[in-house]
């Protein structure tokens, strides 16, 4: 049996497996409608089912905690945004306890099966509010995102970028954890929402039932500029492009960008595990995602434009974090080339 904790704790079934796997791994990942959730839970699913391991899957995590627990060895799998791995290692942001030379070495620990991207970014709010687009949003308040991590460091960095504004100097900046989230965008407590978001995206669309939303792209000038080119090419980031016409329109809210194109960054995200884990077992569960990625891409909607299964994506560079053995080798055996930067 495969099983979700949500974060109250609370087990509920997702698969009844008829395969009798030999291996029961923990794992960590964020909240429903995500990405990364529908990432962790497709791998463990697809895993009960080949016998390959039972995976027991705690959702709504913080994936900063998720990540220090993998390298600690506390938790077997749990999606990682990469730009946390660069964090690790140096570290920074929300690992400067740790220091440098202890997060270089609990890094160390983390290797990946296969990397995706998240969606992507964007400004949005109701359209009752005072906020009309990225020009208004000093002097407001604005949800950026949980308590920590990688979506909130990039949800301040984005919209400094773009509205020249400054958490806690400019605009008060309100954080609450994802669990919270839906009910702190509908009670009103923000102005407006700067946050991770996908195509379609949950929380938007459940948000909807308390009124009809603006959705903002990055401006193509600000898009084009340097400063956004360089942060699009920063560890654990890049950016996404796509025809709005191509999206299928969601009752209530509108998408808004001046040429009909959306612009974001993106984070890059890995299903990662601890290095310890056996050869076989990591072979195998890249394996399964090799052999079942579309099933990985249609699993929800929003998957479609995720990358699961692209090789080497995201890594490299200064991401720390390499594939572990067993991925290299089922990537290798299915045809695919992994860079020498990717390998351990």
């Amino acid at each position: 049996m495969i099983k979700t904790l949500t974060s109250a704790g609370l087990a509920f079934g997702l698969l009844a497996s008829t395969a009798s796997a030999q291996t029961l791994l923990t794992a960590e990942t964020g909240p429903p409608a995500t990405v990364p959730f529908t990432s962790t839970t497709t791998l463990a699913e697809i895993a009960a089912s080949a016998g390959i391991a039972d995976m027991q899957v705690a959702d709504s995590q913080t994936l900063t905690n998720s990540l220090q627990n993998v390298a600690e060895g506390k938790t077997d799998v749990s999606g990682a945004p990469l730009i946390l791995t660069f964090l690790m290692s140096k570290g920074a942001g929300p690992y400067a306890k740790l220091g440098k030379e202890k997060g270089a070495e609990l890094v160390g620990n983390v290797q990946a099966l296969y990397t995706f991207n998240y969606g992507g970014f964007g400004l949005y709010a109701y359209n009752s509010s005072s906020v009309k687009g990225w020009g208004d949003v000093a002097g407001k308040t604005i949800l950026n995102g949980p308590p920590r991590g990688a979506a909130l460091t990039n949800d301040r960095g984005i919209l400094q970028l773009v509205s020249g504004v400054e958490d806690g100097k400019d605009y008060k900046g309100i954080q609450v954890n994802w669990g919270q989230m839906p009910k702190t965008i509908t009670d009103g407590s923000a102005d407006a929402m700067m946050l991770p978001v996908t195509f379609p995206d949950g929380r938007i669309t459940r948000s909807l039932s308390a009124g009809d939303m603006t959705l903002w792209s990055i401006p193509k000038d600000i898009w084009e500029g340097e400063a956004m080119q360089k942060y699009i090419k920063s560890p654990g980031t890049a950016g996404i492009s796509f025809d709005l016409a191509d999206v299928a329109p969601v009752e209530g809210l509108t998408i808004v960008s001046e040429d009909g194109i959306w612009r974001s960054p993106t984070t890059v995200g890995a299903e990662v595990v601890n290095a310890s884990m056996d050869f076989e077992t990591a072979k195998a569960l890249t394996k399964a995602m090799i052999d079942n990625v579309d099933t990985f891409l249609t699993k929800a909607p929003y998957m479609a434009t995720t990358k699961v299964g692209s090789v080497g994506f995201g890594l490299c560079g200064a991401v720390p974090v390499k594939y572990h053995p067993g991925a290299v080798a089922a990537y290798e055996e299915a045809g695919m080339t992994v860079p020498d930067c990717a390998k351990p």
